[in-house]
Protein backbone atom coordinates (compact mmCIF):
# COMPACT_ATOMS: atom_id res chain seq x y z
CA UNK A 1 0.00 0.00 0.00
CA UNK A 2 1.29 3.47 -0.92
CA UNK A 3 2.08 5.63 2.10
CA UNK A 4 1.80 9.43 1.87
CA UNK A 5 5.00 11.36 2.64
CA UNK A 6 5.18 12.43 6.27
CA UNK A 7 7.75 14.07 8.52
CA UNK A 8 7.53 11.17 10.99
CA UNK A 9 8.99 8.71 8.48
CA UNK A 10 12.15 10.72 7.87
CA UNK A 11 12.58 11.57 11.56
CA UNK A 12 13.05 7.87 12.33
CA UNK A 13 15.75 7.57 9.66
CA UNK A 14 17.54 10.61 11.13
CA UNK A 15 17.43 9.15 14.66
CA UNK A 16 18.90 5.80 13.56
CA UNK A 17 21.51 7.49 11.35
CA UNK A 18 22.69 9.88 14.08
CA UNK A 19 22.87 7.10 16.66
CA UNK A 20 25.33 5.39 14.29
CA UNK A 21 27.39 8.56 13.89
CA UNK A 22 27.21 9.37 17.60
CA UNK A 23 28.50 5.93 18.55
CA UNK A 24 31.95 6.68 17.11
CA UNK A 25 32.47 10.22 18.42
CA UNK A 26 33.87 9.28 21.86
CA UNK A 27 36.22 6.64 20.43
CA UNK A 28 37.59 7.93 17.11
CA UNK A 29 40.33 10.05 18.80
CA UNK A 30 41.23 7.01 20.91
CA UNK A 31 41.49 4.85 17.79
CA UNK A 32 43.84 7.45 16.32
CA UNK A 33 45.84 7.27 19.54
CA UNK A 34 46.56 3.58 18.86
CA UNK A 35 48.66 4.65 15.87
CA UNK A 36 50.39 7.72 17.36
CA UNK A 37 53.09 8.19 19.98
CA UNK A 38 52.22 11.58 21.55
CA UNK A 39 49.32 13.84 22.44
CA UNK A 40 50.46 16.36 19.86
CA UNK A 41 50.58 13.77 17.03
CA UNK A 42 47.22 12.34 18.12
CA UNK A 43 45.63 15.79 17.97
CA UNK A 44 47.09 16.64 14.55
CA UNK A 45 46.06 13.29 13.01
CA UNK A 46 42.57 13.50 14.47
CA UNK A 47 42.25 16.98 13.01
CA UNK A 48 43.34 15.62 9.62
CA UNK A 49 40.63 12.92 9.78
CA UNK A 50 37.98 15.53 10.55
CA UNK A 51 39.30 17.75 7.76
CA UNK A 52 39.22 14.87 5.26
CA UNK A 53 35.65 13.93 6.16
CA UNK A 54 34.50 17.54 5.89
CA UNK A 55 36.30 18.10 2.57
CA UNK A 56 34.61 15.10 0.97
CA UNK A 57 31.25 16.18 2.39
CA UNK A 58 31.74 19.76 1.16
CA UNK A 59 32.55 18.60 -2.37
CA UNK A 60 29.66 16.14 -2.63
CA UNK A 61 26.76 17.60 -0.60
CA UNK A 62 25.41 19.98 -3.33
CA UNK A 63 25.61 17.19 -5.92
CA UNK A 64 23.71 14.79 -3.70
CA UNK A 65 21.14 17.48 -2.93
CA UNK A 66 20.70 18.17 -6.65
CA UNK A 67 20.45 14.43 -7.34
CA UNK A 68 17.60 14.32 -4.85
CA UNK A 69 15.91 17.19 -6.74
CA UNK A 70 16.21 15.14 -9.95
CA UNK A 71 15.53 11.55 -8.84
CA UNK A 72 13.76 12.04 -5.51
CA UNK A 73 14.82 12.06 -1.86
CA UNK A 74 14.34 8.35 -1.19
CA UNK A 75 17.05 6.84 -3.46
CA UNK A 76 19.63 9.35 -2.24
CA UNK A 77 18.79 8.63 1.39
CA UNK A 78 19.10 4.88 0.80
CA UNK A 79 22.43 5.22 -1.03
CA UNK A 80 23.81 7.36 1.79
CA UNK A 81 22.75 4.83 4.43
CA UNK A 82 24.44 1.99 2.55
CA UNK A 83 27.65 3.96 2.03
CA UNK A 84 27.90 5.02 5.66
CA UNK A 85 27.41 1.44 6.79
CA UNK A 86 30.24 0.30 4.55
CA UNK A 87 32.47 3.06 5.91
CA UNK A 88 31.82 2.06 9.52
CA UNK A 89 32.51 -1.61 8.80
CA UNK A 90 35.75 -0.89 6.95
CA UNK A 91 36.90 1.20 9.91
CA UNK A 92 36.82 -1.91 12.10
CA UNK A 93 39.35 -3.52 9.74
CA UNK A 94 41.94 -0.73 9.42
CA UNK A 95 45.52 -1.33 10.48
CA UNK A 96 47.04 2.06 9.65
CA UNK A 97 46.28 5.76 9.76
CA UNK A 98 46.24 5.97 5.96
CA UNK A 99 43.56 3.27 5.77
CA UNK A 100 41.57 5.10 8.43
CA UNK A 101 41.91 8.27 6.36
CA UNK A 102 40.50 6.47 3.31
CA UNK A 103 37.38 5.40 5.21
CA UNK A 104 36.74 9.02 6.20
CA UNK A 105 36.83 10.07 2.54
CA UNK A 106 34.16 7.48 1.74
CA UNK A 107 32.02 8.47 4.71
CA UNK A 108 32.21 12.19 3.99
CA UNK A 109 31.28 11.76 0.33
CA UNK A 110 28.11 9.82 1.16
CA UNK A 111 26.96 11.53 4.37
CA UNK A 112 24.06 13.44 2.81
CA UNK A 113 21.31 12.27 5.12
CA UNK A 114 20.78 15.50 7.06
CA UNK A 115 20.66 17.72 3.95
CA UNK A 116 18.25 15.42 2.14
CA UNK A 117 16.20 14.94 5.31
CA UNK A 118 15.81 18.72 5.60
CA UNK A 119 14.77 18.88 1.93
CA UNK A 120 12.26 16.06 2.56
CA UNK A 121 10.73 18.05 5.42
CA UNK A 122 10.63 21.21 3.27
CA UNK A 123 8.79 19.20 0.56
CA UNK A 124 5.93 18.19 2.84
CA UNK A 125 5.65 21.21 5.16
CA UNK A 126 4.01 24.57 4.35
CA UNK A 127 6.28 27.62 4.79
CA UNK A 128 4.53 28.88 7.92
CA UNK A 129 5.22 25.59 9.73
CA UNK A 130 8.66 24.95 8.32
CA UNK A 131 10.74 26.32 11.22
CA UNK A 132 8.92 24.06 13.67
CA UNK A 133 9.24 21.01 11.38
CA UNK A 134 12.94 21.66 10.79
CA UNK A 135 13.20 21.92 14.56
CA UNK A 136 11.80 18.38 14.78
CA UNK A 137 14.64 17.22 12.51
CA UNK A 138 17.01 18.90 14.94
CA UNK A 139 15.24 17.15 17.80
CA UNK A 140 15.60 13.80 16.01
CA UNK A 141 19.29 14.62 15.64
CA UNK A 142 19.35 15.35 19.37
CA UNK A 143 17.71 12.02 20.22
CA UNK A 144 20.39 10.28 18.17
CA UNK A 145 22.98 12.21 20.15
CA UNK A 146 21.32 11.23 23.41
CA UNK A 147 21.70 7.54 22.62
CA UNK A 148 24.71 7.33 20.30
CA UNK A 149 27.60 8.89 22.23
CA UNK A 150 26.70 7.36 25.59
CA UNK A 151 26.42 3.90 23.98
CA UNK A 152 29.65 4.52 22.08
CA UNK A 153 31.39 5.58 25.27
CA UNK A 154 30.24 2.47 27.14
CA UNK A 155 31.15 0.12 24.27
CA UNK A 156 34.43 1.92 23.59
CA UNK A 157 35.45 1.46 27.21
CA UNK A 158 35.86 -2.24 26.38
CA UNK A 159 36.99 -2.05 22.72
CA UNK A 160 37.44 1.11 20.66
CA UNK A 161 36.40 -0.73 17.46
CA UNK A 162 33.16 -2.16 18.84
CA UNK A 163 31.13 1.07 18.38
CA UNK A 164 32.05 1.13 14.67
CA UNK A 165 30.70 -2.40 14.24
CA UNK A 166 27.45 -1.49 16.01
CA UNK A 167 27.19 1.67 13.87
CA UNK A 168 27.51 -0.45 10.71
CA UNK A 169 24.70 -2.70 11.94
CA UNK A 170 22.50 0.34 12.63
CA UNK A 171 23.11 1.65 9.12
CA UNK A 172 22.02 -1.72 7.74
CA UNK A 173 18.88 -1.55 9.89
CA UNK A 174 18.22 2.00 8.70
CA UNK A 175 18.62 0.93 5.06
CA UNK A 176 16.07 -1.86 5.52
CA UNK A 177 13.67 0.53 7.26
CA UNK A 178 14.04 3.13 4.51
CA UNK A 179 13.64 0.61 1.72
CA UNK A 180 10.47 -0.89 3.19
CA UNK A 181 8.76 2.03 4.93
CA UNK A 182 9.93 5.52 3.91
CA UNK A 183 7.93 6.91 0.96
CA UNK A 184 9.07 9.43 -1.65
CA UNK A 185 8.29 13.08 -0.85
CA UNK A 186 9.08 14.74 -4.19
CA UNK A 187 6.50 14.08 -6.94
CA UNK A 188 7.76 13.77 -10.53
CA UNK A 189 6.21 17.07 -11.64
CA UNK A 190 8.34 18.97 -9.09
CA UNK A 191 11.64 17.40 -10.11
CA UNK A 192 14.16 19.23 -12.24
CA UNK A 193 17.17 18.36 -14.35
CA UNK A 194 20.63 18.68 -12.86
CA UNK A 195 22.54 21.76 -13.95
CA UNK A 196 26.07 20.58 -13.24
CA UNK A 197 27.43 24.10 -13.25
CA UNK A 198 25.27 24.79 -10.20
CA UNK A 199 26.41 21.80 -8.13
CA UNK A 200 29.94 23.11 -7.92
CA UNK A 201 30.04 23.70 -4.15
CA UNK A 202 31.56 27.16 -4.46
CA UNK A 203 29.09 28.22 -7.17
CA UNK A 204 26.25 26.87 -5.05
CA UNK A 205 27.42 28.96 -2.10
CA UNK A 206 27.38 32.07 -4.29
CA UNK A 207 23.83 31.16 -5.28
CA UNK A 208 22.75 31.33 -1.64
CA UNK A 209 23.81 34.96 -1.42
CA UNK A 210 21.41 35.84 -4.27
CA UNK A 211 18.31 34.88 -2.30
CA UNK A 212 16.32 38.00 -1.50
CA UNK A 213 16.47 39.48 2.02
CA UNK A 214 19.03 36.90 3.20
CA UNK A 215 22.26 38.84 2.80
CA UNK A 216 24.54 38.60 5.83
CA UNK A 217 22.63 35.61 7.24
CA UNK A 218 24.71 33.27 5.07
CA UNK A 219 27.82 34.63 6.77
CA UNK A 220 26.15 34.32 10.18
CA UNK A 221 25.43 30.65 9.51
CA UNK A 222 29.00 30.07 8.36
CA UNK A 223 30.67 31.74 11.34
CA UNK A 224 28.30 30.19 13.86
CA UNK A 225 28.97 26.76 12.33
CA UNK A 226 32.72 27.38 12.45
CA UNK A 227 32.53 28.16 16.17
CA UNK A 228 30.48 25.00 16.76
CA UNK A 229 32.79 22.75 14.76
CA UNK A 230 35.90 24.04 16.51
CA UNK A 231 34.19 22.84 19.69
CA UNK A 232 33.14 19.53 18.11
CA UNK A 233 36.57 18.72 16.73
CA UNK A 234 38.35 19.40 20.02
CA UNK A 235 35.78 18.31 22.64
CA UNK A 236 36.96 14.73 23.20
CA UNK A 237 40.66 15.56 23.35
CA UNK A 238 40.15 18.85 25.23
CA UNK A 239 38.15 17.18 28.02
CA UNK A 240 40.74 14.39 28.16
CA UNK A 241 43.59 16.89 28.55
CA UNK A 242 41.71 19.24 30.89
CA UNK A 243 39.76 16.84 33.11
CA UNK A 244 41.22 13.39 32.34
CA UNK A 245 37.94 12.18 30.79
CA UNK A 246 37.79 8.87 28.88
CA UNK A 247 35.19 7.50 26.42
CA UNK A 248 32.60 6.93 29.16
CA UNK A 249 32.80 10.47 30.52
CA UNK A 250 32.86 11.99 27.04
CA UNK A 251 29.89 9.88 25.98
CA UNK A 252 27.95 11.01 29.04
CA UNK A 253 28.66 14.69 28.34
CA UNK A 254 27.47 14.32 24.74
CA UNK A 255 24.41 12.50 26.08
CA UNK A 256 23.59 15.62 28.10
CA UNK A 257 24.09 17.82 25.01
CA UNK A 258 21.64 15.61 23.14
CA UNK A 259 19.07 15.88 25.94
CA UNK A 260 19.32 19.68 25.97
CA UNK A 261 19.07 19.94 22.16
CA UNK A 262 16.08 17.61 22.02
CA UNK A 263 14.16 19.37 24.79
CA UNK A 264 14.65 22.76 23.13
CA UNK A 265 14.13 21.80 19.48
CA UNK A 266 11.45 19.19 20.07
CA UNK A 267 9.44 20.88 22.84
CA UNK A 268 10.45 24.47 23.56
CA UNK A 269 11.19 25.75 20.05
CA UNK A 270 7.57 26.54 19.16
CA UNK A 271 6.90 28.53 22.37
CA UNK A 272 10.31 30.23 22.11
CA UNK A 273 9.63 31.36 18.54
CA UNK A 274 6.15 32.60 19.47
CA UNK A 275 7.50 34.45 22.49
CA UNK A 276 10.67 35.91 20.99
CA UNK A 277 10.07 35.77 17.24
CA UNK A 278 12.52 34.27 14.74
CA UNK A 279 14.90 37.20 14.76
CA UNK A 280 15.11 37.73 18.50
CA UNK A 281 15.52 33.96 18.99
CA UNK A 282 18.56 34.05 16.68
CA UNK A 283 20.10 37.04 18.50
CA UNK A 284 19.50 35.63 21.98
CA UNK A 285 20.81 32.21 20.95
CA UNK A 286 24.00 33.69 19.50
CA UNK A 287 24.56 35.81 22.62
CA UNK A 288 24.11 32.73 24.78
CA UNK A 289 26.72 30.94 22.67
CA UNK A 290 29.25 33.73 23.22
CA UNK A 291 29.06 33.24 26.97
CA UNK A 292 28.93 29.43 26.80
CA UNK A 293 32.06 29.03 24.67
CA UNK A 294 34.01 31.32 26.99
CA UNK A 295 32.76 29.27 29.94
CA UNK A 296 33.87 25.98 28.34
CA UNK A 297 37.34 27.39 27.76
CA UNK A 298 37.76 28.72 31.29
CA UNK A 299 36.14 25.82 33.20
CA UNK A 300 38.39 24.24 35.81
CA UNK A 301 36.14 21.35 36.90
CA UNK A 302 34.27 18.81 34.80
CA UNK A 303 30.90 19.52 36.43
CA UNK A 304 31.07 23.08 35.13
CA UNK A 305 30.75 21.79 31.56
CA UNK A 306 27.36 20.27 32.40
CA UNK A 307 26.11 23.48 34.01
CA UNK A 308 27.08 25.47 30.91
CA UNK A 309 25.39 22.97 28.57
CA UNK A 310 22.05 23.46 30.34
CA UNK A 311 22.39 27.25 30.64
CA UNK A 312 23.09 27.50 26.90
CA UNK A 313 19.64 26.18 25.88
CA UNK A 314 18.77 29.24 23.74
CA UNK A 315 21.62 28.42 21.36
CA UNK A 316 19.77 25.32 20.16
CA UNK A 317 17.06 27.52 18.61
CA UNK A 318 19.50 29.30 16.28
CA UNK A 319 19.91 26.52 13.70
CA UNK A 320 16.22 25.81 12.95
CA UNK A 321 15.35 29.53 12.87
CA UNK A 322 18.19 30.27 10.43
CA UNK A 323 17.28 27.28 8.23
CA UNK A 324 13.70 28.55 8.08
CA UNK A 325 14.84 32.01 6.94
CA UNK A 326 16.87 30.52 4.09
CA UNK A 327 14.27 27.91 3.14
CA UNK A 328 11.54 30.54 2.79
CA UNK A 329 13.76 32.49 0.41
CA UNK A 330 14.30 29.51 -1.92
CA UNK A 331 12.31 28.28 -4.91
CA UNK A 332 10.15 25.31 -3.77
CA UNK A 333 11.61 23.26 -6.64
CA UNK A 334 15.16 23.80 -5.35
CA UNK A 335 14.82 22.89 -1.67
CA UNK A 336 17.15 19.90 -2.14
CA UNK A 337 19.84 22.02 -3.79
CA UNK A 338 19.51 24.78 -1.19
CA UNK A 339 19.60 22.39 1.76
CA UNK A 340 22.48 20.52 0.14
CA UNK A 341 24.32 23.81 -0.28
CA UNK A 342 23.73 24.72 3.37
CA UNK A 343 25.10 21.30 4.27
CA UNK A 344 28.05 22.05 2.02
CA UNK A 345 28.54 25.37 3.80
CA UNK A 346 28.56 23.51 7.11
CA UNK A 347 31.00 21.00 5.62
CA UNK A 348 33.29 23.83 4.54
CA UNK A 349 33.34 24.93 8.17
CA UNK A 350 34.15 21.32 9.11
CA UNK A 351 37.14 21.64 6.79
CA UNK A 352 38.28 24.94 8.26
CA UNK A 353 37.64 24.09 11.93
CA UNK A 354 40.37 21.42 12.33
CA UNK A 355 42.80 23.69 10.50
CA UNK A 356 42.28 26.16 13.35
CA UNK A 357 41.06 24.30 16.42
CA UNK A 358 43.18 21.15 16.50
CA UNK A 359 46.56 22.85 15.82
CA UNK A 360 45.71 25.37 18.52
CA UNK A 361 44.88 22.56 20.96
CA UNK A 362 47.98 20.62 19.90
CA UNK A 363 50.19 23.60 20.70
CA UNK A 364 48.83 23.85 24.27
CA UNK A 365 48.45 20.10 24.87
CA UNK A 366 51.71 19.98 26.86
CA UNK A 367 50.55 22.64 29.35
CA UNK A 368 49.25 21.76 32.84
CA UNK A 369 45.55 20.91 32.91
CA UNK A 370 44.71 24.01 34.99
CA UNK A 371 46.44 26.45 32.62
CA UNK A 372 43.79 28.76 31.07
CA UNK A 373 45.53 28.57 27.70
CA UNK A 374 44.38 24.95 27.27
CA UNK A 375 40.94 26.46 26.61
CA UNK A 376 42.12 28.75 23.77
CA UNK A 377 40.10 26.91 21.06
CA UNK A 378 36.87 27.69 22.92
CA UNK A 379 37.81 31.30 23.62
CA UNK A 380 38.28 31.62 19.86
CA UNK A 381 34.82 30.09 19.33
CA UNK A 382 33.39 32.69 21.71
CA UNK A 383 34.96 35.49 19.66
CA UNK A 384 33.61 34.01 16.42
CA UNK A 385 30.09 33.77 17.83
CA UNK A 386 30.37 37.40 18.93
CA UNK A 387 31.18 38.33 15.31
CA UNK A 388 28.17 36.30 14.11
CA UNK A 389 25.96 38.07 16.64
CA UNK A 390 27.10 41.46 15.35
CA UNK A 391 26.45 40.46 11.72
CA UNK A 392 22.97 39.15 12.56
CA UNK A 393 22.11 42.35 14.42
CA UNK A 394 23.22 44.46 11.45
CA UNK A 395 21.21 42.33 9.01
CA UNK A 396 18.01 42.46 11.04
CA UNK A 397 18.40 46.21 11.54
CA UNK A 398 18.61 46.66 7.77
CA UNK A 399 15.60 44.41 7.10
CA UNK A 400 13.22 45.32 9.92
CA UNK A 401 10.12 44.94 7.78
CA UNK A 402 11.39 42.73 4.95
CA UNK A 403 10.63 39.04 5.04
CA UNK A 404 12.49 36.45 2.96
CA UNK A 405 10.98 36.20 -0.52
CA UNK A 406 11.18 33.28 -2.89
CA UNK A 407 13.50 33.40 -5.88
CA UNK A 408 10.44 33.04 -8.08
CA UNK A 409 8.91 36.14 -6.55
CA UNK A 410 12.16 37.99 -7.03
CA UNK A 411 12.12 37.16 -10.68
Amino acid sequence: MHRPPAVAFVLVTVVIDVIGIGLIIPVLPMLVGEFTASREAQTYWYGLLVLTFGSAQFACAPLLGALSDRFGRRPVLLSSMAGMGLMFFLTTQVTSLLALLATRVLGGALSANMAVANAYVADVTPPERRAKSLGLVGAAFGIGFILGPVLGGLLGHYDVRLPFLVAAALCALNFLYGASVVPESLPPERRRAIAFGRVNPFAALVGLTRLRNVGLLVGVIAINNLAQFILHTTWVLYTAFRFGWGPRETGLSLFVVGVAATVVQGGLLGPLLRKLGDRRAVLCGLASGVLAYAGYGLATQGWMMYAIIFCNFLAYAVGPAMLAFISKAADPREQGLVMGTLASLASLMVVIAPLIGTPLLAEVSHLPANDWRVGLPYLLSSALNLAALGMAAVHFARHRQARPATVGAAQ
